[in-house]
């Protein structure tokens, strides 16, 4: 079992900067994929973001790019996404997602294993 605890979210003005934060504990967080997802109200879970075991190799969804930055700690066993010019439309609850056999390239919430509880973002106008 990985236990995720998500952190950093909280509500801000259009072009503000938020940082998330996920904490596990468990089993060996260098083991797992480790990814962002988000859903508002009403739509489907979305992909974000994710990173490989060693933290050399990320992927982003397109409408984040040049905006957020997913990154990792292996040592703290934490995971992170800098979310910088931030937009209404990136309103939703974030979600810390750990993954074992999956590759950092996939964008399908159904491969992950292990999900926090979420943390709230809004982003007003």
């Amino acid at each position: 079992q990985v236990q995720l605890v998500e952190s950093g979210g909280g509500s801000v003005q259009a072009g503000g900067s938020l940082r998330l934060s996920c904490a596990a504990s468990g089993r060996t967080f260098s083991n797992y994929v480790m990814g962002w997802f988000r859903q508002a109200p009403g739509s489907e879970r979305e992909f974000v973001a994710a990173i490989d075991w060693s933290g050399d190799n990320t992927r982003h969804r397109d409408s984040v790019k040049g905006r957020f930055t997913i990154s990792r700690d292996n040592v703290k066993a934490t995971v992170s996404l800098q979310m910088n010019s931030l937009k209404p439309e990136d309103t939703a609850v974030y979600y810390c997602a750990a993954g074992y056999r999956i590759s950092f390239l996939s964008t399908n919430y159904n491969g992950y294993d292990y999900w926090g509880q979420g943390t709230q973002v809004t982003v007003s106008s």
